[in-house]
C-alpha cells in the first residue's frame, strides 16, 4: 500500500525526511480494526513529528496522519477519533490521561490506503457527510468544539474573537462559535486570509493587533507569543482565553497584572473526548455546517507540508485516495 512515512527527523529540513513509499498492508488482529482509508489530512502535527518536536527518535520510523475516514473490511463507513488513551487514567477525561497520544504518535497514522486501529477509535461516518468532509474534522474540528463548549463553555450570545481566522482549528471555531449562535471576531494578516475568515462566519475580521469594537468574553488562542498581548487586551473583566496551541512561541510576557487586576481565566485545552467527538458530528449533521477544504493527491503529500509551513493554507488540505 502508498504511505507517507516519517523514516529521518530534520529540524532544520523536515521534508528530508518524508518518503513517500510502499508498505504491507497490515492484518487485522482481535481488538483491532483494518480501514480502508478514502480521505485523511495534513496536520501541523506530521510536520512536528518531521521536525523531532515532541515525537521520540525511536518511534521512527511511522506512517505519519492524525485524522481519517474510510470503510472497515465489512464494509461499514467509518471516520476515525484520533486520540488514543485510557479515561480511567485520566480521572474519566480521557484528554487528560498523562499518557494519551494522537494516531500517528505510537502506531502507524493515517497517510496510508489502509490502517489498523483500535476498535474504540471507531465512529459510524454521519451519511450526510463526505468522507473528505469527514477526514478533517478529528484533531482541528475536534479541538475547537473542545475549547469553545467544554473549556471556554461559549453559548448564544458569547462574544469571541478568533486569533489567526484561517488555520484547521481557528476556521473550525468561527464556525461552529457562529452556528451556537455567538458573535464571532476573527483576525487574519492578509485581505485574502481576513476574506476567508469572514466567508467562514466572522462578523468581522481585522488586521493582526487591531483594536476590536468591543470587548469580548472568549478569546480562541493558537498563535501565542504574536498575539497574546492583543488576546489579553481584548478581553473584557472576567473574561477567558482558551489556547490550544502555540505556533508563534510559547512563552510570550505573562502581563499578570491584567490578569488578576482584571480577573482574566487562562485555560488549556486539548484534543477532544469521544463523546465530544460525536456531539460534533451531531452539530454539524444539524446545523449544515462543513468544513472549509481543499483535495490533493497522494504524491502532493510534500508539497501540502511545505504550503502548511509557508502559511498558504486557508482550512484543511485532504488527500483522497
Amino acid at each position: 500500500m502508498r504511505a507517507a512515512v516519517a523514516v529521518t527527523q530534520n529540524f532544520d529540513d523536515p521534508l528530508s525526511g518524508l518518503e513517500l513509499t510502499d508498505r504491507p498492508v497490515p492484518e487485522p488482529r482481535e481488538g483491532w480494526t483494518r480501514v480502508r482509508l478514502r480521505a485523511a489530512s495534513l496536520n501541523p502535527h506530521d510536520w512536528w513529528t518531521l521536525k523531532g518536536v515532541g515525537h521520540p527518535a525511536e518511534r521512527i520510523p511511522i506512517v505519519l496522519g492524525c485524522d481519517g475516514a474510510g470503510v472497515t473490511d465489512d464494509g461499514r463507513e467509518v471516520v476515525l477519533h484520533p486520540v488514543i488513551g485510557d479515561a480511567n487514567r485520566g480521572g474519566g477525561d480521557l484528554t487528560l490521561d498523562p499518557q494519551r497520544a494522537l494516531m500517528s504518535e505510537t502506531i502507524d497514522g493515517t497517510l496510508a490506503e489502509y490502517v489498523l486501529v483500535p476498535d474504540r477509535l471507531l465512529v459510524d461516518k454521519p451519511p450526510a457527510l463526505s468522507f473528505a468532509e469527514a477526514a478533517c474534522l478529528g484533531v482541528a474540528w475536534g479541538t475547537a468544539f473542545r475549547m469553545l463548549f467544554t473549556r471556554a463553555r461559549v453559548r448564544a450570545g458569547t462574544r469571541v474573537l478568533v486569533q489567526g481566522g484561517n488555520g484547521g482549528v481557528a476556521s473550525a471555531a468561527i464556525e461552529l462559535a457562529r452556528a451556537a449562535g455567538a458573535r464571532v471576531y476573527a483576525t487574519a494578516r492578509t485581505a485574502e486570509k481576513r476574506a476567508f475568515a469572514a466567508e467562514r462566519g466572522a462578523a468581522a475580521v481585522f488586521d493582526a493587533g487591531e483594536r476590536l469594537p468591543e470587548r469580548v468574553d472568549v478569546v480562541v488562542e493558537t498563535i501565542g507569543e504574536a498575539s497574546w498581548a492583543h488576546s489579553l487586551r481584548s478581553l473584557r473583566p472576567g473574561g477567558t482565553i482558551v489556547i490550544a496551541g502555540a505556533t508563534s512561541g510559547s512563552m510570550p510576557p505573562a502581563d499578570l497584572t491584567r490578569v488578576f487586576y482584571q480577573q482574566l481565566s487562562i485555560v488549556g485545552s486539548t484534543g477532544c473526548t469521544l463523546a465530544e467527538f460525536e456531539a460534533l458530528l451531531r452539530t454539524l449533521v444539524e446545523t449544515g455546517v462543513r468544513p472549509a477544504l481543499e483535495t490533493i493527491r497522494f504524491d502532493e503529500i510534500p508539497e501540502g507540508f511545505a504550503r502548511m509551513l509557508s502559511g498558504d493554507v486557508s482550512g484543511k488540505l485532504v488527500v483522497e485516495f
